[in-house]
C-alpha cells in the first residue's frame, strides 16, 4: 500500500503495543502513533470516541491502516499482509 501512513492508537504501559511499533520499524514502516494516555480532559474523551468508532471494545493497540482496514491487536500477520509486506 503506497503512501500509507498507519495510525498505531496505543498506551505506553502495553506490551502488545510496543511489539507492533517494533513491528513497524523493523520493516521501516512509517506510522503515526498516537499514544492515548499522553491526553487528557475532553481532548481524551474526542480520542476514545474515535477509537471506539474503529474499534468499540477500546483494547490497544488499535490500528488503522488506509481508512477502512482496521487491526485490533498485534497480529503481526494480519498487519504485515495489510501493508503489503512479503518476506
Amino acid at each position: 500500500m503506497d503512501n500509507c501512513i498507519p495510525i498505531l492508537y496505543g498506551l505506553s504501559t502495553c506490551s502488545h503495543c510496543k511489539a507492533t511499533k517494533k513491528l513497524f520499524d523493523k520493516y521501516n514502516i512509517k506510522y503515526e502513533y498516537v499514544q492515548v494516555d499522553d491526553f487528557k480532559g475532553d481532548e481524551r474523551k474526542e480520542l476514545i470516541e474515535t477509537i471506539k468508532a474503529l474499534n468499540p471494545r477500546c483494547s490497544f493497540p488499535t490500528i488503522e491502516i488506509d481508512k477502512g482496514t482496521v487491526i485490533v491487536g498485534n497480529k503481526q500477520n494480519d498487519i504485515k499482509k495489510a501493508l503489503g509486506i512479503k518476506e
